[in-house]
């Protein structure tokens, strides 16, 4: 295992600061529980000031909200228990379902709205006349905690966002640039490289993931938020680009078509490409590449109709290329004006669509329904003392790892480390807290324990572990402003603590657990549906919207496929050929307005044996559908047209290829009203 940095100790030893420093005040104060303010500070810190800080907001607002529902609630339903128990249970549901399909910083506004109500009213239905009380109280804890790992998180040492975005940014287009030479020297195609091409759409999710905390950063780079998300879509764009291009250099070669002055342009490129893409040198490769690309004539040859889709794929990396080192560079310097206009400036404003599952949302929602009720039944049924926190815990660690496509592991990981957690505790609380008479021996005593727990959640491997020290530790330790503990009390309250998680993790694996693969499909399945619609749909398509919605999914598809195992069908699936379907699809959408109408037919045939194909299961796509795409490339190919004819024909010839990539050619070199007539 990776033995911590400098980084690590330094956020163990802010998060375990902040945690005494939230203890300390507590304690000034005479809160009820101070605790809960330590527990608080472990669920909020994050390594990165910036990530902190976007999320404290929301985690205050959503607890504000979860008391105000809490003491609704309570004080109306405390002489219906049933009613009380599933009205908590179906608020905590339907604020995770919101939390899931939102996706953002904002998703931990609905998350704490829910399990808050879960974690003030259960614990208050024994005594619902302090519900007001208890609320208070437990909002100024969490409140208090929220605000300690904030202050802590940007004023000692702070570890700002934008620095580190910068550098994985500048990281992952370096590697862009070593598949854009892979790609020009026609090894694009290689296994390694189309491993390395999913490793990238991976790293871009993550990247986007991170941007999001940016707005809320103190660096330099905080100001550049909107150049950040110019140069996101621009990145995303790069993905299919470099992918069609590799298939259409690979096509091209097959037919014998990369002629000298071709070969010499794209060395050219790869050249202009190693050097970092200067924007100085762009506009000359681009006139170059406009120099040769001809009209496309009528009786159009299949090797021309490659030919042209390279040099237009070829375009768009040029350009898209310029723009990103541009960007790049305003970003770095904290923003600033462009001194030129961007390659497709129309296409990239706006908010990305993300992908939202709501089956999967409604299968969490229903999982932490279940789990919640299923603690109280047994609360219920055995007259429990502590069942209240068997009762809370269920819910929280429900949605906790609710983004999961198996998290019962997690969880049962979570229980097994709380429950040593309890032991580890009842020493220290049994053994040594008697002796603890000052805050500072108390802060002495909990340091190295609170520092452990820290660097555990450094740690990708030890994350969860930190978490269930950190936040059930520090609730198990219970600490007051004087020493009360009583040993027959704290073992009923562990083994709720540990029972509670317990029976979540059942329901959890019962109701909700699918597994990497089941999520794999998912991601397939809502991508073909949406390759559907885009077929059937006439209208003219948001080619930059459609790439962000296939290339997040893509992102999210990328370590489902890793998890699947090596014999799984899945990972066979050329998940970057999907998606330079659909950006033909939109295409060929915009290119029919174009054409006149028997043109228009015969292309709408096709798009409907498209849509036919996505429709249908996986598996190989038919004869029929190639037939009906060769039938409107001779039609559409045998004339001299219109403004939409070459971009229907390059769509046409770039939805071929994705779908049917070991079809020999319609007739190579011959011209394609010849292939028709055969």
């Amino acid at each position: 295992m990776m033995l911590p940095g400098w980084r690590e100790w330094l956020f163990a030893f802010k998060v375990s600061g902040a945690a005494l420093l939230a203890l300390g005040i507590a304690l000034w104060v005479d809160l009820p529980r101070p605790y809960w303010a330590m527990a608080t500070v472990y669920i909020t810190m994050q390594p990165l000031s910036g990530a902190t800080r976007s999320k404290a907001v929301y985690r205050v607002v959503g607890t504000l909200i979860g008391v105000c529902v809490a003491v609704i609630l309570v004080p109306s339903l405390v002489n219906a228990p049933e009613v009380l128990t599933l009205s908590l249970a179906l608020w905590t549901a339907a604020c995770l379902y919101l939390s899931l399909l939102d996706r953002s910083p904002r998703a931990y506004l609905f998350m704490l709205a829910g399990y808050t109500a879960a974690l003030i009213g259960f614990p208050a239905v024994t005594a619902p006349e302090t519900i007001f009380d208890i609320a208070v109280s437990r909002a100024e804890e969490i409140t208090l905690g929220i605000v300690c790992a904030s202050v802590v998180g940007s004023l000692v040492v702070p570890q700002p966002v934008g620095p580190v975005l910068a550098a994985r940014v500048g990281a992952w287009l370096a590697e862009a640039g070593r598949w854009t030479g892979d790609v020009l020297k026609g090894a694009g195609e290689e296994p390694a490289v189309r491993a390395r091409r999913l490793r990238l759409a991976a790293e871009a999710a993550e990247i986007d993931a991170l941007s999001t905390h940016l707005a809320y950063d103190t660096s330099a780079q905080s100001r550049a938020v909107p150049l950040v998300q110019l140069l996101r879509g621009r990145m995303l764009m790069l993905l299919p680009v470099l992918s069609s291009l590799a298939d259409r250099i690979a096509a091209l070669r097959g037919l014998g078509g990369v002629t000298p002055d071709l070969r010499a342009l794209l060395d050219d490129v790869e050249a202009w490409s190693e050097a970092g893409a200067p924007e100085a040198e762009a506009d000359a490769l681009l006139a170059r590449i406009e120099a040769a690309d001809q009209a496309l004539p009528p009786a159009v040859s299949w090797t021309a109709l490659v030919r042209a889709g390279l040099l237009d794929r070829l375009r768009e990396l040029v350009a898209i290329g310029r723009d990103c080192s541009v960007l790049q560079a305003h970003i770095a310097r904290g923003g600033g004006r462009l001194r030129a206009p961007l390659a497709f400036a129309g296409e990239f404003g706006g908010q990305a669509p993300r992908h939202r599952d709501h089956g999967m949302a409604l299968r969490s929602a229903l999982g932490v329904f279940l789990g919640t009720i299923a603690c109280v039944a047994v609360w219920i049924a055995t007259a429990w003392p502590d069942g209240a926190t068997a009762a809370m815990m269920g819910a929280v660690l429900c949605c906790l790892f609710a983004g999961q496509d198996d998290p019962a592991p997690a969880i049962v990981s979570f229980a097994t480390w709380t429950g040593v957690a309890a032991v580890a505790i009842g020493v220290l609380l049994f053994g040594v807290m008697p002796l603890v008479h000052d805050f500072v021996s108390l802060a002495l005593v909990l340091a190295p324990a609170l520092v452990l727990c820290g660097l555990l959640m450094t740690l990708p491997r030890t994350m969860a572990v930190g978490m269930a020290l950190g936040v059930n530790g520090n609730a198990l330790l219970a600490i007051q402003d004087r020493y009360t503990s009583e040993f027959g009390a704290y073992v009923n309250s562990s083994v709720a603590l540990v029972g509670g998680i317990w029976i979540a993790a059942l329901v959890t694996r019962l109701v909700r657990s699918v597994g990497a693969e089941h999520g794999a499909r998912r991601l397939i399945a809502a991508s073909r549906a949406d390759l559907a619609r885009a077929a059937r749909r006439r209208g003219r398509g948001d080619r930059a919207a459609f790439a962000h919605l296939m290339l997040d999914r893509l992102g999210l598809l990328v370590p489902r496929l890793a998890a699947a195992g090596p014999d799984s069908p899945l990972r066979r699936i050329d998940t970057l050929a999907a998606l330079r379907a659909g950006m033909n699809l939109v295409s060929l959408r915009r290119a029919r307005h174009g054409l006149p109408a028997d043109q228009v037919a015969a292309l709408d045939d096709a798009l409907d044996a498209v849509a036919a194909h996505y429709d249908r299961p996986l598996g190989a796509a038919s004869a029929v559908l190639l037939e009906r795409i060769d039938a409107s490339l001779a039609l559409i190919g045998a004339e001299a047209g219109g403004p939409g004819r070459r971009d229907a024909l390059l769509g046409l010839a770039g939805l071929r290829r994705a779908l049917f990539p070991e079809a020999p050619p319609p007739g190579a070199g011959a011209p394609l009203l010849t292939v028709e007539a055969a």
